[in-house]
């Protein structure tokens, strides 16, 4: 195993980036090196084609985590909305039985309306039977009143005061015997109306109680339109209760599946995830292996970004360090890692104390190693954090208010990057750190990448990392 953490003894000739060499058999000055030399250099092309490969199966690996991962979210949604629905369903059958339970009560009160009604018509007969006794009283009070008007006149002025009693219990027996014949007249009426609607009631309920045939075969029309009403009704709820138990079945049966589907897509996802993980370590027997290539001091592929790295940092570290000598930033400020959101970014942005600084120091640090070769497409200086405090001027943008698309693209300063590639850069203290990974470039394009770092030390402290990316 190399020794990954032994400072690298780097070739001092120059190589060119645009076309490095690829012929392990010789090295940068143009000697053929020994058969050792040869295998490192072999060793470092076979390391870097496995780094390639297990990047991009990690990559693909991890999208499908992802997507496992937000179809059992979905299918836990599911399952949720499911139980609300068999819930419903038990509500539904709850009801409908207290529906069919009122109905029975309606009929039954509809039954005892027709009895009450009987009753109501049997006391209108005696109330009409007793007006008719007052107006036979009347009648007969009348005729002795008559009388006794006919002997007080006979009398003469002896019988004139029981004369006017006389007329005076005439005249109010004939307002009795009117008041009588008014009474027996609306009872009458009364009468008539109720002992119809009595009748309709004892006819609905004799067919009620046989059965009648259903409407299209005629026997419907023996029943009254309240008993018909209230069968329609009680046939309605019975199909909504019959039909929400069978739903509640059928809504039983799929929470079932579904709790075996979610066990399932649980299952796969920790399979993934443990795959995920494996790929891991695909990947940093590449890294060790191409860091150890380059440890010997061999020229490869890799070295020009390597250095260019380390020159980068390097640069930064003084500018960095020249800024708290003269004072135009505290050594507290230039470590601030109290990132503060910015209000509306979407992606979400962060401001810190030095930002402004790095504004003014890391573009002429950053900018120029975009040139260094055209497989280059990123240069930036990254904290301990991952903070992105100043991207490339290309990723530097402003937000645009609501285009999340169009910000995640070009407006990637100001960002925390604290992933596995990002985190590592940041916050590593060895010579240089090589990694590979697949980054996603928008619409569904991924690229294959390596990336070295390479520690910024200020006053004797790590700060962070200069990243540099490279196509393969």
């Amino acid at each position: 195993m190399f020794n990954a953490f032994r400072r690298p003894r780097l070739a001092a000739a120059a190589v060119s980036v645009q076309d490095p060499a690829n012929d392990p058999a010789v090295d940068a000055a143009g000697a053929r090196p020994d058969a050792g030399s040869r295998f490192v250099a072999t060793l470092a092309q076979q390391a870097s084609a496995l780094g390639r490969e297990a990047a991009e199966v990690r990559g693909v690996i991890d999208d499908t985590v992802k997507l496992a991962t937000a179809q059992g979210q979905a299918v836990q949604a599911l399952a949720r909305q499911l139980q609300d629905v068999v819930r419903a369903q038990a509500g539904i059958a709850e009801e409908t039985q207290r529906g069919l339970q009122a109905v029975t009560q309606v009929a039954d009160a509809v039954q005892g309306v027709g009895t009450e009604v009987g009753g109501i018509v049997e006391t209108l007969r005696q109330v009409s039977q007793a007006a008719g006794q007052i107006t036979q009283i009347a009648l007969q009070t009348r005729l002795v009143a008559f009388n006794a008007s006919v002997e007080a006149k006979r009398a003469g002025e002896a019988g004139r005061g029981f004369g006017v009693v006389a007329d005076a219990v005439k005249d109010l027996a004939a307002q009795v015997e009117l008041s009588s014949k008014q009474i027996a007249g609306t009872v009458s009426q009364l009468d008539a109306r109720i002992a119809g609607l009595a009748r309709e009631f004892s006819r609905d309920a004799a067919a009620t109680a046989s059965k009648a045939p259903s409407p299209d075969k005629g026997g419907d029309a023996k029943g009254s339109a309240v008993h018909r009403a209230i069968a329609v009704v009680e046939q309605g709820v019975h199909r909504i209760h019959e039909a929400s138990e069978a739903s509640r079945r059928v809504c039983d049966g799929l929470e079932g599946q579904m709790a075996g589907i979610e066990s399932e897509m649980q299952r796969s996802t920790r399979t993934l995830e443990s795959a995920l993980g494996r790929t891991e370590t695909f990947l940093k027997i590449s890294e060790q292996l191409l860091e150890g290539a380059a440890e010997t001091g061999l020229e490869t592929e890799d070295t020009p970004y390597i250095r260019a790295a380390q020159q980068a940092a390097a640069q930064l570290g003084r500018l960095l360090d020249e800024a708290v000598r003269n004072g135009s930033i505290s050594a507290a400020d230039l470590f601030d890692s109290a990132y503060q959101p910015v209000a509306g970014s979407q992606p979400q942005q962060h401001l810190s104390r030095y930002a402004p600084l790095a504004d003014q120091l890391f573009p002429q640090v950053q900018e120029p190693l975009l040139k260094l070769s055209d497989k280059v497409v990123f240069c930036i200086a990254a904290d301990r954090n991952g903070y992105i405090a100043c991207h490339n001027a290309q990723y530097n943008q402003p937000q645009r208010p609501g285009d999340v698309a169009w910000n995640t693209a070009h407006c990637r300063n100001r960002r925390i990057f604290n992933d596995r590639t990002g985190l590592a850069s940041g916050r590593n203290q060895r010579p240089f750190l090589l990694q590979t990974y697949r980054r996603d470039m928008g619409g569904g394009q991924f690229i294959v990448m390596k990336e070295v770092a390479a520690p910024i030390v200020v006053a004797g402290k790590h700060w962070g990392g200069l990243r540099l990316a490279f196509r393969f």
